[in-house]
Formats: structure tokens, sequence, C-alpha cells
């Protein structure tokens, strides 16, 4: 990667979270594009080329609102009125569906905090049901709770547990009742330590972590589609 990537988006995130107000990014465009937007599209293309290596239909587009997050906050209907987020967000996605509505990986990263996630955030209505007709399948389920187990093992954590009571028409006897309380279903690696995030080596080191995450996301790509 150039442009000392990730450090040098995390020094740009650092500065505005201290000046976090329109005149002084107008002012820090330029530092902007150099310091975050070109090596985040930088990133999107390296990475896209190595997952698409084992997952040829992933979706990686080097542009704001596609694989890259936008900055500006829409604070129509939000208390905090500051007009940036401070960090960077990126997907890649794979399926017809709209990125937040399909499986992919997520590299995210702020000052001191970094996150790697494989899987689906949060379901639609729509597919929270999908999701529960694919656990009540006897291959399905089996082959999503060894998937879990997979990443687990290495040391993944598992998130998107979400609801506190089985939905309607299960009883604590289902097979996969722990799995019924989730809205979203991923897998993810998180930490303090953003040095571990080397210019370097960095799209190795991530490419590795969502490697190893494929498990969880291929069921959500290949076999949650087939209970639609």
């Amino acid at each position: 990667m150039k442009n000392n990537f990730p450090k040098c988006a995390a020094d740009f995130l650092s500065k505005l979270y201290r000046n976090n107000n329109k005149e002084w990014f107008e002012e820090h465009r330029d530092e902007y594009k150099a310091m975050f937007l070109e090596p985040a599209q930088e990133f999107v293309v390296e990475m896209g080329e190595k997952l698409q290596s084992i997952r040829p239909n992933i979706i990686a587009i080097p542009k704001i609102d596609k694989s890259i997050f936008r900055l500006h906050r829409d604070v129509r209907f939000s208390k905090d009125k500051l007009p940036y987020k401070t960090n960077l967000g990126i997907i890649f996605w794979e399926g017809d569906d709209k990125k937040l509505e399909s499986s992919g990986f997520y590299f995210h990263i702020e000052p001191k905090y970094f996150f790697l996630g494989g899987g689906t955030y949060v379901f639609t209505d729509n597919m929270i049901k999908t999701y529960r007709e694919a656990l009540t399948d006897k291959k399905a389920s089996e082959q999503i709770t060894k998937a879990i187990k997979k990443v687990t093992k290495l040391g993944y954590k598992i998130g998107g547990k979400h609801f506190k009571r089985l939905p309607k028409g299960f009883d604590l006897d289902f097979p996969h009742a722990e799995l019924l309380l989730h809205n979203g279903l991923y897998c993810f690696y998180e930490s303090k330590d953003i040095n571990q995030l080397k210019p370097k080596t960095v799209i190795d080191y991530c490419f590795r972590h969502f490697k190893a995450m494929l498990p969880v996301h291929s069921w959500l790509a290949d076999v949650l589609p087939l209970f639609r």
C-alpha cells in the first residue's frame, strides 16, 4: 500500500475528531484526498482482487457510497450535529441485493481501534424470515452450526444476537434456539492496537482474517438464498 495506509487515514481521522466542522474540513480537503480517500480506494482495489480469488462474485467498487462509506453524517434527525464521522468503513459484498442487505466483508478503522468482519450485520424483515426457515432445515442448520464452530475455534467472535425471546412457533427445545435470537449474523475480530495494521502487510493481514471468516459468509451467500 502507498501513502502509509492505514496510518495516514487514522492520522487524518484523529485530526478530524479534534476539528469536526465544515470549515476545517474544506480547508483540509487536499489532505482528506491524499491521506484518506485515495489510499482507501487503493485498498478497495487490491483487497477486492484478493477476495475475488476465493469468491469471484465479490463486489468491490472504489467509490464513496459504494465500497467506501461516506464521512458526511446525516444530522437532520440526530441530536449529534457533528457533520463528520471519525472512522473509515469499507465493505465488500456479494449478491444481487443492496450492499447492506448482503453478506460480505467489512473493514473499519478509527484512530485507536479497528474491526474486521464477515457476514451480515442486520437482516431485513424478509431476510429474518428466510434465515429462520433455513434453520428449520436439517442440512442447512448443520452447515451453519459447523461454520460457526470453525470460525470460533480460530478465535473469532459471533455477532448479531439481538432478541431476548424466541420467535413465535419455536420453543427452547429447538436444536438451534440460540441462533433464532439473531437479527444478523457475522463473525469478527477487533482490536485497540491499530499498529497491527502495517502499511506493507495490511492487505495480506486483512485477507487472512477475511479468508478465515469465509465459512460464515459462504453459508449466508450460498445457502440462505435457497430458502427465499
